[in-house]
Order: structure tokens, then sequence, then C-alpha cells
């Protein structure tokens, strides 16, 4: 199976020049974590920005400057177990499909494992999977630590516990997201 026959043909992405607020806006709503960024007034691919690059840069605005340059990238040609093996190598979730320097798709990682597990036959339970070390923290716990220990492990999501020790919530990249938007607002309406 080769890259052509699973990429996405319909592709979010934004601009340079652009701001980080245009890429926001498509993200939320396409639903999407990342999106690759093109150079005006072409389909050229230059970079690919994601919720984790804008959360890492909180006081840049231009796309240009928050956005991974040079990107990883694939062939429409590409066999879908070279594309695999590129994002697990450079621990990625999204690849953009590239013809002569043209964005012309987009595969995701929930792309090829939702053919993979459609195609496989599994009857093991979610536990023979899952992760029993997951980093936590107290529910308590100030939300710029919270957010930093989740920049520590480099993790997308950090569960919170109660003083029993019971789970109690979720956090995710989006929360910090939404609440730097309140924060801005704020900031806005009390100049």
């Amino acid at each position: 199976m080769l890259a052509k026959d699973i990429m996405s043909k319909k592709i979010y992405y934004v601009k340079v020049p652009g701001n980080r607020a245009q890429a926001l806006e498509i993200m939320r709503k396409k639903n999407v974590s990342g999106l690759p960024v093109v150079k005006e007034g072409s389909d050229k691919l230059v970079g690919v920005i994601t919720r984790s690059d804008i959360i890492e840069n909180p006081d840049e605005e231009q796309i240009a400057l928050i956005m991974t340059r040079n990107p990883i990238v694939a062939s429409p040609e590409d066999p879908v177990t070279l594309v695999a093996s590129k994002m697990v190598k450079n621990n990625i979730r999204r690849i953009p499909i590239v013809e002569n320097d043209k964005l012309v798709g987009i595969i995701t990682a929930y792309d090829i494992v939702s053919r993979a597990i459609a195609q496989m036959d599994i009857d093991s339970p979610v536990e023979d999977y899952m992760i029993l070390n997951i980093p936590a923290t107290w529910d308590r716990t100030p939300l710029n630590i919270a957010f930093e220990i989740m920049r520590y492990f480099k993790l997308k999501v950090l569960l919170t516990i109660n003083n029993e020790a019971r789970l109690s919530g979720i956090l995710t990249e989006t929360d910090f997201l939404n609440e730097s938007e309140v924060v801005s607002e704020r900031t806005v309406h009390n100049t």
C-alpha cells in the first residue's frame, strides 16, 4: 500500500506570513492538533505547526517563528510502512505528502492505525497494551506547575489525582490553550 492510497487530499493548512491566532482557529474548527504551513501564493510546504509548538512559544505571534521548518515529509509513491517508520522514528503524528515541493496530502497516525487495526484480528483486552506508569499531579497543583510537568515528561495529557489518590481529572494541551485565550482576553479588557 502506498501513501497516495491512504493520504487525505482534504488538507487543512495555514500560510506564512500568518499569526498564531489563525493557526489556533483552524485547529479548533477542524479539531486537529497540527497543520502544514505553506508559503502564501503557492502550495510549497515550508513547515508544520502544532499545538505543542504554540504552547512552547507563548510570546511569539508569527507562524514563521513558531513552526518547525524542514518537516519530515513523504512522497505519494512511498510505501505506508516507510511513512509509519518515519512517524515512529521522529516521534511525530502527521506527515505532509509532497510532490515537486507542493503539498498534495497528509497522513496522520490515526490514518495508519485505524487501517491497521481494521485488518488485524485482535481479541486481546486493552490491559495488555496500556501503560502502567503514568505521571500524574495533585488536582490542587498550580496550573503553571502542571504545565511544566507536562513539558518535562513531553506529555500531551496529564492525569490529576485528589487527596484520596483517586483519579479526579485530566489536563490536555487544549486546556492550556483555552486558558491562555482567557488570559489574553482579560489582558485586552483590562487595558
